[in-house]
């Protein structure tokens, strides 16, 4: 298979991202992103997409090569020449053909198949940058899903504790009956709720599992990630737009196949121009005739002169396909830039706004909980378990916040095409900045 050299290049470093071990418990948030590149519809999808634009490459780079054939045929004809009767005229034929001029035909075609071939390549870097982010949010989803489960519990616990003692009063006149009924209430709400959160967690174990492609492995075995580039500089806008216009993968893609149309358009062109063609033949008759050469060789010269309106049409539909491919492009630097503003608007929001509100909250809720063990221990009127519960709840809605950052700082990787032009073009800002 014929391959350039970029192509060569990205394809390398994508087999060298692949899972190198087999999942180990507890699964970590690295583990589940090496099963980036493990087999999945996403990416047989593409991957056979740019096994058909190699082929298409291949069949370019080969259109002038020799072609020889051989034809046999066991027939019989008559004429006058045998008084009209039927005699054999049997033949084998070894022909060689090979193209040695061509106007540029060749070229274009070869041109745009290469340019093809590197925007599937592309297209095919993107879909497993894609699939780390989809790995990544559901990795996150069942390690939250499995701290909601652990706080309902909890506040499951000191509901049913409150209502299992609130019987007893009701037995000695402490309480009225409409009080027990309202904390059993409470109480089985809190049981469907858990119920529900225990049903939520199974779904998101199932999806992480269909996203690594193992949906017949329980993964029940994580380990909360630490997520220490949460903390990186954030770019400014301007600087951000510009990497993502010379590196982002999907619009790189889009210019290889402006570029591969361009090429078609020259390669409608030159259908008009002549071709010259170099051809050789051995041959073997069962019937001698002076019009007949056992060996023969010349050059052919073709020249289409006029085509009709083909040559028009071809055009009008290769420019049109050309304007469709600009109009997709000058839309996706839209959303592109759209897409990066909201990012980093997001990020921006979740680390000075909405992280130091629950950094706030669950300092609250620790000193609050220090609060009720103080009062159990001297054994005063307490809500030790339902301040239990809260800092679970509190804990619960930080590390949402952490991990909602972290998918944001992943899809403004994506944006800038990728951790390794990330770390090209910013790391050492954000070295200046750490310093």
């Amino acid at each position: 298979m014929i391959r350039n050299g970029l192509v060569a290049t990205l394809l390398a470093a994508l087999t060298a991202w692949g899972p190198n071990s087999l999942l180990a418990a507890p699964l970590t948030l690295d583990a589940v992103l090496a099963h980036a590149d493990a087999n999945h519809p996403e990416l047989d999808l593409a991957r056979a997409q740019l096994a058909f634009g190699d082929a298409e490459a291949q069949l370019a780079h080969s259109l002038n090569d020799f072609r020889v054939s051989l034809e046999a045929a066991l027939r019989s004809g008559r004429n006058s020449v045998f008084n009209d009767h039927f005699q054999p005229d049997h033949l084998i034929r070894l022909n060689a053909r090979k193209t040695l001029l061509d106007s540029g035909r060749q070229q274009t075609s070869m041109a745009a198949t290469d340019q093809e071939s590197l925007a599937r390549a592309l297209q095919l870097l993107d879909v497993r940058a894609q699939r780390r982010i989809t790995l990544m949010a559901r990795f996150f989803d069942v390690v939250l899903a499995d701290l909601r489960e652990s706080a309902e519990t909890e506040a499951l616990a000191v509901a049913y504790v409150s209502w299992d003692n609130s019987r007893d009063r009701l037995a000695v006149g402490q309480l009225a009956q409409w009080q027990l009924s309202e904390l059993e209430a409470h109480y089985l709400d809190i049981l469907t709720r858990r119920n529900d959160v225990r049903r939520d967690l199974r779904e998101k174990r199932m999806a992480l599992g269909a996203a690594m492609n193992l949906p017949s492995m329980v993964l029940d075995d994580l380990v909360a990630p630490q997520l220490p580039d949460n903390e990186r500089t954030l770019p400014e806008f301007d600087a951000l737009f510009e990497v993502v216009k010379a590196e982002n993968l999907q619009l790189q893609a889009h210019m290889k196949l402006l570029a591969s149309a361009k090429q078609r358009i020259n390669g409608v062109r030159v259908e008009n121009r002549p071709s010259l063609e170099f051809e050789a033949e051995a041959a073997a008759w069962s019937r001698e005739a002076s019009t007949r050469d056992d060996l023969r060789a010349g050059f052919n010269f073709t020249w289409p002169i006029w085509q009709g309106s083909r040559t028009d049409a071809r055009m009008a539909r290769e420019q049109a396909r050309f304007h469709e491919l600009q109009a997709r492009h000058d839309k996706l630097v839209m959303d592109l830039r759209q897409s990066l503003l909201a990012v980093r608007e997001e990020i921006q929001l979740l680390r000075t706004s909405a992280r130091r509100g629950e950094e706030i909250n669950a300092v609250y809720r620790d000193q609050f909980l220090e609060k009720a063990r103080a009062e159990y221990e001297m054994e005063l009127k307490t809500n030790l378990g339902s301040a239990m519960a809260e800092t679970q709840f509190a804990n619960l809605r930080q590390r949402a916040i952490e991990y909602r950052l972290a998918l944001a700082w992943a899809r403004l990787e994506a944006l800038v095409g990728g951790p390794e032009h990330w770390t090209r073009h910013f790391a050492k800002t954000t070295q200046e900045a750490n310093k």
